[in-house]
């Protein structure tokens, strides 16, 4: 029986259509940058935990031009890559780093945009073969909580005006999912973990006006409908009535950090199923003596 082609992955965002909302969003992106600044800022503290020299380090995604600025003496790093869409660097269309005749980073920094793919997996592979053994990658994107107020409102006012709903905003995948991938990638050590960052608006149309200035509308193959304006402004007070709090109506944005190594002899490898010298009882019960 010949061997199975594996599946491409479904088609859900148009690529070119992505670059082009960050091209125009480039003017005003410095306007709406507290997120890429926070999730710049978090990763600069973990490089900075990780207390080793970094030679080279590539940053890539929007908001990558942050990191130079951010970056600080603790981290480490004696020289910075930056592939940037909002920067006017030579941004891969697709998202993924070209593989390298051989690895030279000691580490990447993947800023805000692996959930714009319809194939992750497919970008996180070439980093890890870009790294040199034991060089970290980094990789930031939100997770699948992100905005759910905004998807909420959106998604009543059109059953509520229309009688359904259209495709509006990207979908996010959970933790797990996320997770699984950086082993699939081959990464050793694999860590994945969240931020929750919520950010309060006086009026919630402010944050689709952030979106935007972010890059961060949703570029989907399946284009919906313009959306009209009883629905918008049904979902804004939907948004308003539903989530708004003293501070203001509340967007939360939840972070996903991944973390993982190119593999190294040094690194600590999990004990062989079977190669225990004491059973779990021992360990509660201890050695059965009354």
């Amino acid at each position: 029986m010949p061997p199975m082609t594996p599946k491409a992955p479904p088609q859900i965002f148009n690529r070119s259509l992505l670059h082009l909302r960050r091209r125009r969003a480039a003017r005003h992106f410095a306007e709406a940058d507290f997120l890429h600044r926070a999730v710049v800022l978090d990763m600069i503290d973990r490089l900075e935990s990780i207390a080793r020299p970094f030679d080279r380090v590539l940053a890539i995604g929007p908001g990558a031009h942050l990191v130079e600025s951010l970056l600080t003496p603790e981290a480490g790093v004696r020289q910075l890559d930056c592939l940037d869409p909002f920067a006017g660097n030579a941004f891969p269309v697709d998202g993924i780093v070209r593989p390298q005749t051989e690895p030279k980073y000691a580490a990447i920094l993947s800023i805000m945009d692996l959930h714009m793919m319809d194939d992750p997996l497919a970008a996180l592979t070439p980093m890890r073969l870009a790294l040199k053994p034991d060089g970290v990658m980094i990789a930031a994107l939100p997770g699948e909580e992100t905005l759910h107020e905004l998807r909420d409102c959106l998604y009543q006012a059109e059953t509520e005006i229309l009688g359904g709903v259209s495709p509006r905003l990207v979908p996010m995948a959970p933790l797990k999912s996320l997770g699984a991938l950086l082993q699939r990638a081959g990464f050793a050590l694999p860590v994945a973990d969240k931020i929750a960052m919520p950010v309060h608006y006086q009026n919630p149309v402010r944050l689709l006006h952030d979106l935007r200035a972010m890059g961060e509308t949703a570029p989907l193959v399946q284009t919906a409908p313009p959306l009209r304006r009883a629905v918008l402004a049904r979902a804004m007070a939907l948004y308003e009535e539903k989530y708004g709090e003293e501070k203001g109506a509340k967007a939360s944005f939840d972070i996903v950090m991944l973390t993982g190594w190119a593999p190294h002899a040094s690194q600590q490898k999990p004990l062989k199923p079977g190669s225990a010298t004491h059973s779990l009882a021992q360990a509660i019960l201890g050695n059965g003596k009354p």
